[in-house]
């Protein structure tokens, strides 16, 4: 079963997506929001039917005391809105600290500030992903 993992922020969605065993998480895309959720959801859908996924896992930030602030609930409409257009199973997962760990991954790796600003948010979704096939694969054992 394939899943796709999303990090969600304001101007990009970070998309990553499982092998189709679901055991690990590969960056596939980044894509730039235009404004329009429509637009957001349609090349969502695009993706998912291309990539047979049978489910989406996006990423809720919440605050570092688990209350859910103004962007989480930003991320829940989205989330709605998803589910209602790609009519798949959506799982929202704590997210917290995730980007921040992109970022010192990529710093490691010296990337320029440039390159890291390109692959940040598909990296954060690889890893968001990552975390939930992890805990699913833990739950089955």
């Amino acid at each position: 079963m394939r899943i796709m993992g999303l990090d969600v922020g304001e101007k990009t969605i970070g998309v990553a997506l499982s092998d189709p065993l679901g055991w690990t998480a590969q960056g596939l895309t980044t894509i730039r929001r235009r404004g329009k959720l429509e637009e957001d959801l349609e090349a969502l859908l695009r993706l998912a039917k291309e990539y047979h996924v049978e489910r989406v896992v996006v990423g809720l930030p919440r605050n570092m005391n688990g209350t859910l602030g103004p962007q989480a609930r930003k991320v829940l409409d989205f989330i709605q809105a998803l589910e209602e257009r790609l009519k798949l199973p959506v799982v929202p997962w704590d997210e917290r600290l995730t980007t921040s760990a992109a970022e010192k991954v990529l710093i490691t790796a010296d990337l320029s500030r440039r390159r890291r600003k390109s692959v940040l948010d598909r990296l954060a979704a690889v890893l968001i992903l990552q975390s939930y096939l992890d805990c699913q694969r833990q739950n089955r054992v």
